[in-house]
C-alpha cells in the first residue's frame, strides 16, 4: 500500500520539485497540491492523505493554524511534515507543539525527503531528533518550567517507562530501544503507547517536547 502525500505550499516550484521527487518512489503517491493552510481541511477529508507537506509560511493560513484545525477537525488526522526552509525558524517549535510530527528543509536532498516521508508516516521513530532537541532547549525558556514539570510528574510514569522516554529523547527507534532494553519490539510499543496516552501526547515528537520543556531530559 503506498503512502499518500499531500503538498501545501504556496511556492508552485516547491511544490512540483517535492512532487518530482516523491512520485519517483513506488511506495509513495501524491494525492493532491493546495497552495495555502486553508485549503488543507477540505482536501484531507476528500483525498485522506497519511501524510500532509506543509509549508510553515503560507500568506492566510500558516503552517501553525492549520496543524491546529486538521487535528482539531479531522479524525483520525494525518501526519503532519512542516517544509521549512530553517530548522531553527521560531515557526517551526509552533508548528511541532501545535502537534506536527517532524520537519523537513526545503533544500533536502532527494534521498532525505524521501526518507522523512516514510519515517513519519511509519511514526515509530523521531525525525530529526537533535534538532527538536535544540529547539526545545532553545525555546523551553520562553515557558513556565514548573508547568510542564508538574505536568510530567502528575503522568505517574513507571521507571520503564521513562527509560523509554529518555531512549525516544535520544531518537531511538522501537526496535533499537528493544534492543538496549533487551526487551521485545512490541513491549517497547505497549511502553510508547503508554508514555503517549499519560502524557497526553499526539505522537513521540510531543512527548519528547515535553521531556525536554519539564527538564526530564536534559539537550546536554
Amino acid at each position: 500500500m503506498s503512502i499518500k502525500v499531500l503538498l501545501v505550499d504556496d511556492e508552485p516550484l516547491v511544490r512540483a520539485g517535492l512532487r518530482a521527487v516523491l512520485e519517483a518512489q513506488p511506495d509513495i503517491e501524491v494525492v493532491g497540491e493546495a497552495a495555502d493552510g486553508a485549503a488543507v481541511i477540505p482536501l484531507v477529508r476528500s483525498l485522506g492523505p497519511d501524510v500532509v507537506a506543509m509549508d510553515v509560511r503560507m500568506p492566510l493560513m500558516d503552517g501553525i493554524e492549520a496543524t491546529r484545525a486538521v487535528l482539531r477537525t479531522v479524525d483520525p488526522p494525518p501526519k503532519i511534515l512542516v517544509v521549512t526552509t530553517f530548522e531553527n525558524d521560531e515557526y517551526v517549535y509552533g508548528a511541532l507543539r501545535a502537534g506536527a510530527d517532524g520537519f523537513l528543509l526545503k533544500r533536502a536532498r532527494p534521498a532525505e525527503i524521501v526518507h522523512a516521508v516514510r519515517l513519519v508516516a511509519e511514526g515509530d521513530s523521531l525525525l530529526f531528533p537533535a534538532a527538536v532537541r535544540d529547539l526545545a532547549a532553545a525555546h523551553a525558556r520562553d515557558r513556565p518550567a514548573n508547568e510542564a514539570h508538574e505536568a510530567l510528574v502528575r503522568a505517574h510514569l513507571t521507571d520503564r517507562e521513562e527509560d523509554v522516554l529518555r531512549l525516544m529523547a535520544r531518537g531511538l527507534s522501537n526496535a533499537e530501544i528493544a534492543a538496549r532494553l533487551v526487551v521485545g519490539t512490541e513491549t517497547v510499543k505497549s511502553h510508547v503507547s503508554s508514555v503517549l496516552a499519560k502524557l497526553g501526547a499526539r505522537d513521540r515528537t510531543q512527548a519528547v517536547i515535553a521531556a525536554y520543556e519539564s527538564g526530564f531530559v536534559s539537550p546536554t
